[in-house]
Order: structure tokens, then sequence, then C-alpha cells
């Protein structure tokens, strides 16, 4: 039997992902016996596979990557979920997490489900992840999935810190003259958050709800300081505009003051160059909805 040392078991960690005490029982089991031992932490993790399907999963990275098409770019970016950040920062996670975009790309897939069923290696996706989730000893889960595409595509992966893999993937899509400042647009989003790109894009109902709370908002406020009916049916139109405007600056990217200079927009910035934006995304880990 081999001596259960700290590196063998340091080795044995960092190659599954699993837990100190779960590596040292398998190589107990295994008898100091690496390849045995991954074998048993393998075949635990899938016995305790359906106990794990209901734990959170909101750690994690994003994997992200831009192709050259036909007409353009394409610009992808997949969420890979984990339990725990001990997990999500191991070698072995991100580099399944860049598999599983690679698997995206092949299919061509538009959507997170599109992606699970799509063709691994052996088997598909879904099961490619639940073979991972026994490896890992974690629940492991596709998260958020973003796809867009243009002439130009550009991609910023921001990194919280500095032993931890892309937390945040912004994206964006732009025309050629564009290009020149789809690095500052791409940083923008991944600081201020945006969530669309002009305020046409806004849904009805978002847009319908914000005026509501604006509007009674303002009723109540110009109530409260005395006004009569008639002078608030008078000024609080104006009023409830300035607070939609200042949601369209908040919201929207082309209406958001520019990090770096506020006294110009992102607008202006796509202005100065005669370029156009017409896409982005951005997905955060651990920002989706729960599975």
């Amino acid at each position: 039997m081999a001596a259960i040392t700290a590196a063998l078991i340091k080795q044995v960690r960092e190659d599954t992902g699993a837990g100190m005490m779960d590596v040292k029982k398998a190589l107990t089991e295994a008898e100091g016996d690496v390849a045995r031992a991954k074998e048993i932490i393998r075949a635990k993790g899938i016995a305790a596979a359906g106990k794990r399907e209901g734990r959170a999963a909101q750690e994690g990275t994003i994997a992200s990557k831009v192709i050259e098409t036909a007409n353009g770019e394409t610009g992808y970016a997949v969420e890979l979920n984990s339990e725990t950040d001990f997990v999500a920062k191991t070698p072995k996670f991100v580099e399944f997490a860049d598999t599983v975009l690679g698997y995206a790309v092949n299919a061509e897939a538009d959507s997170a489900d599109d992606l699970l069923a799509a063709k691994a290696d052996e088997g598909t996706v879904k099961e490619a992840v639940e073979e991972a989730a026994a490896l890992f000893g974690e629940h492991v889960k596709v998260g958020q999935f973003a796809k867009i595409s243009g002439e130009h595509v550009e991609i910023y992966a921001h990194k919280k810190s500095a032993e931890m893999p892309p937390s945040i993937v912004a994206m964006i899509a732009t025309d050629k003259a564009g290009a020149a400042v789809a690095h500052e647009a791409a940083l923008q989003i991944s600081a201020m958050g945006a969530q669309w790109l002009t305020r046409e894009d806004v849904p009805a109902d978002v847009l319908e709800s914000e005026t509501r709370v604006a509007t009674e908002k303002t009723t109540e406020e110009l109530k409260s300081k005395g006004k009569p009916e008639a002078v608030i049916e008078k000024i609080a139109p104006k009023i409830v505009e300035g607070r939609l405007n200042s949601f369209y600056k908040e919201t929207v990217l082309l209406e958001q003051a520019y990090v770096k200079d506020p006294s110009k927009t992102v607008g202006d910035l796509f202005k100065e160059v005669g370029g156009t934006a017409t896409a982005f995304a951005r997905v955060e880990v651990g920002k989706g909805a729960e599975a």
C-alpha cells in the first residue's frame, strides 16, 4: 500500500476537485492507488448525484469566445455553476467550462436548452455535466447562456480577484466603424450593468410600470407639499418625464454616462467614430435563475 501523503491528497484534489476528506477516504479505500481513488470518487459522486440536485449552485465561471462567421463574428458566453468557489477556481473546472463552450460553438446553440441537448464527446452535454458533478462532488449545472452576432463582436471577461476565473462577461456587437470603441463599451457594460441597448428596446410592460410608479410618486410628493390639483395636473407630466429620462440613463447602454468621462454618453462614443452598436449581452455568475 502506497503511503497517503499530503502531496498525494493534493494531487487527487486538483485532478478531481473533490473535498479533502472525500479524497482521503477514497485513497484509503484504494490503498494509495491514485487511478482507483479517482474511480471511487467518480462512482460515489454518481451515486450521490440525486442528493446534489437540490443544492444551490451559484458559484462558478463564464467561458466565452468570439468566432468568425460568413457574415462577421459571433460571440458566445456560457456560465458553468458549482456550489463553492473552491471548485470553481480549480483548473479542471475551468477546463471543463471551456469544453462546454466548445460544445456550444460546435452545435451553433442558441440557448442553454440547445446546449444541453447538443452532442458531447460521449452522449449529450447534459450527461457530460452530470458526470462532471460526480467528479467534482458538487451540484454542477449550465447556467446563463448568451450569444450575439454582428460585423464585429468584442468580449471583456472580468475577474473579481486574481485567483478566480472570470465572473462577469460583457459582449457587444458593432459595425466595422464601431469596433474602434467596442472595448470601451464592453468595459462599460461590465461595470454599469445596462439592461437594454436603446430606449426603444425597453419592454412595454416595464415602461408602463416605471411610468405608473413615477406618476404616483410625483403626485404624492406634490400633494404632500400642499399643491392644488390644478397645479399638480400641470407640472406633474414634466416631473414624470424627467424621472423616466433618469431611468433610461441608468438602464439603457447608449444613454448611460461614459464611466471614464461622464460629460459624454456611450452613444456619443459611437457617434465620434461614426459607428453603431447593434447588440450586447452581460452575464454575471450567480445572477441567473436558480436550478
